[in-house]
């Protein structure tokens, strides 16, 4: 029998699934067991007991095993990442072998051939063998770069050249350039980052230590310390790819790369911002990396409320007005704003964005950098924006009353501007308004709806464990009394699918305050941020705390994640 009648003889699929997936199959060729895991029909574990039955090879589940060291060894890391096979233990001259696809013949045959065992196979979801070659063998560029850091120790090679690259375009990191060292480090210092799903890269010198460190959800965690007398070349080597004077070492500069990387046999289109600033050990370098595979442009998966949803959908829809999302750096202002473009886009509407830079770019939509040196700064833009005859129009960031003011007419002149503001909350954005210059009734008769947002680490969905908090610290933070008995509360533990952080991923708590006549009444009078909070509130608003509560109900954070971002208002 075939995997498809074994899956539809435990009922695990349907026909009609199977007519899906096999017409799947002829557009997408792969494996049926992969397409049907890809359609969402079955699950990984699904396709392992399908395959045990089909081989008559026994189904095991590796994370309740622990390999000795001996055996590991048996397989080379290559060999075991190459083909996504794990040994797992030896009796005599049997070698027990976890893979995803018994069918394959030939790997058997070579694993037979390197060891010089008989080969027993048993069968585990792929993900599963991969995260334990994670767990036994490590990070495979990660123990490369460790290996060429002792290698660089061990020679002390002092004559290093940094070689240019070819069209940006077309070059690939990590292919041609490897006999300069530096060249290297910087490649294999980025695959890692980017496998890890780092979003920023610090390049740190001190007096006596060159640091690199990576920052994984929010947090920062020291990644290496190369030797010292590679840190001008390796610093160099970033400034060259990035586009900035390696010969300015006093001011501030900023560049941009855009490469390719080759991670875990595919191959990826990564764009990175960089800033270069003097310290007195030297120039510190921060790499911001804009992985688009990161990119979440659907509204109803970033962590929104229901209520906090609707609002943003309605008013994001209405012809006209502002709508601002407010927040500090890093907490995805600008991923909710292309979600909400991307939303929005379609063949009848036009929708131009100034940012300064252009983060993503996006199929349909007129995207320009903002450039203050030549004179291409965000009123500019506004204006000229103006006469391209726009429906939405996106504008990076309101820094000054300049840029405040064209946006307030333009919005009032039956066009819809989205834009971002750094402050603490949402009630507190109209104050900031009103204090550019702007005036009250401007203010009120634009802004439709004023968004803050913060970002909090999303509990590991693998390790987590209930944790036993008193009512009493439940209800002190913000719960309601009847819910601070009932609620369970979870708190990190540590895996190895989280790096032992007890934290996977980040989602985002929204405060959504809509403008509707009472809050125009209350910012024509002149009412305190405090006031407008409160009767936001009596209008239905989650604050930000409340949103950090709700996802502590569900589960997906921890309450320290809460505590540490948002205040009790």
């Amino acid at each position: 029998m075939k995997l498809g009648d074994f899956l539809l003889s435990d009922k695990l699929i349907t026909k009609e699934q199977l007519d899906q997936a096999l017409e799947t199959q002829k557009k997408e060729p792969g494996k049926i067991g992969s397409v049907l895991i890809r359609l969402g029909f079955v699950t990984e574990e699904d396709i392992a007991q399908a395959l045990s039955k089909q081989f008559g090879y026994p189904s095991i589940n590796l994370s309740k095993f622990e390999i000795d060291e001996k055996v590991v060894e048996l397989i080379k890391p290559e060999i075991a990442r190459k083909h996504i096979v794990m040994p797992v233990h030896r009796i005599g001259s049997i070698l027990t072998i976890a893979m995803g696809d018994p069918s394959n013949l030939f790997v058997l045959e070579e694993l037979r051939f390197s060891t010089n065992l008989r080969i027993q196979a048993v069968i585990s979801p792929e993900s599963s063998i991969l995260e334990t070659i994670e767990k036994y063998y490590g990070s495979s560029t990660g123990i490369e770069a460790q290996k060429f850091l002792e290698e660089i120790e061990l020679s002390d090679d002092a004559s290093i050249e940094v070689l240019e690259d070819t069209d940006e375009d077309d070059s690939f990191m990590g292919d041609g350039s490897d006999d300069a060292p530096a060249i290297k480090l910087v490649n294999l210092i980025f695959q890692d980052a980017i496998s890890k799903g780092a979003s920023d890269i610090h390049f740190e010198p001190y007096e006596k230590v060159f640091r690199v460190r990576f920052r994984i959800d929010g947090i920062l965690h020291e990644y290496m310390t190369p030797p010292m007398n590679i840190k001008n070349k390796v610093l160099s080597r970033v400034k060259l790819i990035a586009g900035i004077d390696i010969a300015e070492k006093r001011l501030p500069q900023d560049g941009r790369i855009k490469t390719k990387l080759k991670i875990n046999e595919m191959t990826k289109s990564i764009d990175m911002r960089v800033s270069s600033l003097p310290t007195i050990h030297g120039e510190k370098i921060v790499i911001r990396i804009l992985d688009k595979d990161n990119l979440m442009l659907d509204l109803t998966k970033l962590g929104f409320e229901p209520i906090s949803l609707e609002r943003f959908d309605r008013n994001i829809s209405e012809p006209w007005g502002i709508v601002l999302v407010t927040g500090p750096t890093g907490s995805g202002k600008t991923n909710t704003l292309y979600s909400a473009i991307q939303k929005l886009n379609s063949e009848d509407v036009n929708i131009m964005t100034a940012e300064n830079p252009v983060e993503f770019n996006l199929y349909g939509i007129n995207q320009i950098n903002i450039r203050d040196s030549i004179g291409l700064t965000f009123p500019a833009s506004l204006r000229s924006f103006l006469r391209q005859d726009p429906d939405i129009i996106l504008v990076g960031e309101i820094r000054d009353f300049e840029t405040a003011d064209i946006a307030i007419k333009a919005a009032l002149t039956g066009h819809m501007v989205l834009s971002t503001l750094h402050t603490n909350d949402a009630p507190s954005t109209i104050a900031r308004l009103i204090n550019m210059g702007i005036e009250p009734f401007l203010v009120s008769s634009a802004v439709r709806l004023v968004i803050a947002q913060r970002l909090v680490r999303r509990v590991c969905q693998n390790c987590k464990t209930l944790s036993k908090v008193p009512a009493q610290t439940l209800i002190d933070i913000g719960f309601a009394p009847e819910s601070a008995k009932s609620v369970k509360v979870y708190e990190p533990k540590g895996c190895e699918k989280c790096n032992n952080t007890g934290y996977k991923g980040r989602i985002a708590l929204f405060e959504a305050m809509e403008v509707d006549e009472e809050i125009k009444e209350h910012i024509l009078v002149g009412s305190s941020t405090s006031e407008l909070r409160q009767k936001a509130k009596e209008k239905g608003m989650l604050t930000l705390r409340m949103s950090g509560i709700e996802k502590v109900k569900q589960g997906l954070t921890s309450i320290e994640e809460v505590v540490r971002e948002t205040s009790k208002i």
